[in-house]
């Protein structure tokens, strides 16, 4: 009878130490899946963006993929992102999309047809949302579909919206540009009204600013006063012998003196940097993007 207890207490021993095993070992996993989670999140890279920039890439997705389609239009938009978030372009995608000789003559500039307004949209907001054309990959360059150049590190990978894409690589198969981001790494954060321009651009002068004016010179009104008080009126009786009329000089009035405030902060205007030196792309057509 005590064998038959004590066999009874071992065994409900063992399944206790076996459901608490069980218990810490969920734990753990729990744990572990909480914190990848936690450093997946934690290791996007933010863009801001503004409501000009989402026209800056709806103007690039609609002029260089020749007003085609939606899959043209994500095409596009896939390189402007690969632009952004390679390093070596601007940091803004109108940064991106308006440097010089690289997109379509006047992409900034001509009139979108408003009948392809809504798939613009709707394309260019699932290219902010992290969407890309899966044939695109890590392409940062294109030019029109047909063309033919004699280079040996243009690895074409799409055709779409009458353009050919492709990625510079050498001979190795290595990419010759810094590769840009995987879309699931960066985050587009949106920033109503404000402006994308660094802090040195920002104006430092009120826009309205009580400009100062000097007292009136007391000795300056004295004499006007004086010459207005002694002039003739017609009400005045006539004068048998009359004095010739002296006519009194006008009195110039100093100019007003037009100074800043001694705390008012003085903007020194800083040129903008040259993005020549991050200019990566070689010499193709110039109809390319």
């Amino acid at each position: 009878m005590r064998a038959e207890i004590s066999f009874g207490k071992s065994l409900i021993g063992i399944l206790f130490v076996g459901l608490a095993a069980t218990g810490c070992t969920t734990t753990s996993k729990q744990a572990a899946t909480s914190a990848k989670t936690k450093q997946g999140q934690a290791a996007k890279v933010t863009f801001n963006y503004t409501t000009k920039d989402r026209d800056c890439l709806q103007r690039a997705m609609y002029f260089e993929s020749q007003h085609s389609d939606e899959d043209g239009y994500m095409a596009v938009g896939t390189v402007v992102m690969n632009r952004l978030t390679s390093g070596a372009y601007p940091p803004s995608i109108c940064g991106v999309v308006a440097q010089e000789k690289q997109f379509a003559p006047g992409v900034m500039t001509r009139e979108v047809k408003p009948q392809a307004e809504t798939e613009l949209a709707t394309a260019a907001d699932a290219i902010l949302k992290g969407a890309r054309h899966p044939a695109v990959k890590d392409a940062m360059f294109f030019h029109t579909d047909g063309l033919k150049f004699p280079y040996n590190n243009m690895h074409y990978v799409a055709v779409a919206g009458g353009n050919a894409f492709y990625e510079k690589r050498g001979s190795d198969g290595m990419l010759q540009t810094p590769p840009p981001l995987p879309a699931y790494e960066v985050a587009m954060n949106y920033v109503p009204g404000e402006s994308m321009l660094p802090p040195q651009f920002e104006a430092l002068i009120p826009s309205a600013v009580p400009i100062p004016l000097p007292a009136p010179d007391p000795m300056a009104t004295a004499s006007t006063m004086s010459a207005i008080n002694t002039a003739p009126t017609a009400r005045m009786a006539p004068i048998a012998n009359p004095m010739p009329m002296q006519i009194t000089a006008p009195v110039t009035l100093p100019e007003p003196s037009i100074e800043p405030d001694p705390g008012m902060p003085i903007a020194i205007p800083i040129p903008r940097p040259a993005y020549d030196s991050v200019m990566l792309r070689g010499s193709i057509a110039a109809n390319g993007g």
